[in-house]
């Protein structure tokens, strides 16, 4: 039993942003839709809350109205193994969203996700604080991380 669910309040695309999301990440499956009924406050039939698991990791979504919107303070990493991975993730997620800086975007719903190749955190952490800092300077230019454009800002200045 997972003993932290993330919790997303949507005004009433809990829903469809449920199955955008299961449509994305492999391993991904409706847990249950519960739907609001003669008491409300949402019209009867229309749903509640769904849960569902994104590659394993459960989550919730409630229609809960227009109270509560998303911002970049809460966000979802999704760790990559390749810039393809990088590049699926990034292009599925921002379609109809936002790109930000360095990894970050916004989907359709405004929700915040960090697309995070699992090297880019290995070269920021190199103990030789030149080479990181090169590397922290390279993100710092782009949205979607380029793991290539990476790799050669670690290695300037090896063969001078």
């Amino acid at each position: 039993m997972q003993k932290i669910i993330p919790f997303l309040w949507f005004d009433t695309q809990a829903e469809e942003a449920m199955n955008f999301y299961i449509s994305i990440f492999r391993n991904s499956r409706v847990l249950t839709v519960n739907r609001y009924g003669e008491a409300g406050p949402g019209p009867r039939g229309s749903v509640m809350t769904a849960s569902f698991l994104l590659d394993g990791q459960e989550f919730v979504a409630l229609n809960g109205g227009p109270v509560y919107h998303f911002t970049p303070a809460i966000s979802f990493v999704v760790k990559c193994e390749s810039q393809q991975e990088v590049d699926e993730y990034w292009d599925q997620l921002s379609a109809g969203g936002r790109e930000d800086q360095c990894a970050w975007l916004q989907d359709k719903f405004g929700v915040s996700w960090q697309i995070v190749p699992r090297v880019l955190i290995e070269l920021l952490n190199d103990p030789d604080p030149i080479k990181a800092q090169r590397v922290m300077a390279a993100m710092m230019k782009m949205k979607k991380i380029d793991i290539a454009a990476l790799k050669r800002a670690y290695g300037q200045g090896e063969n001078t």
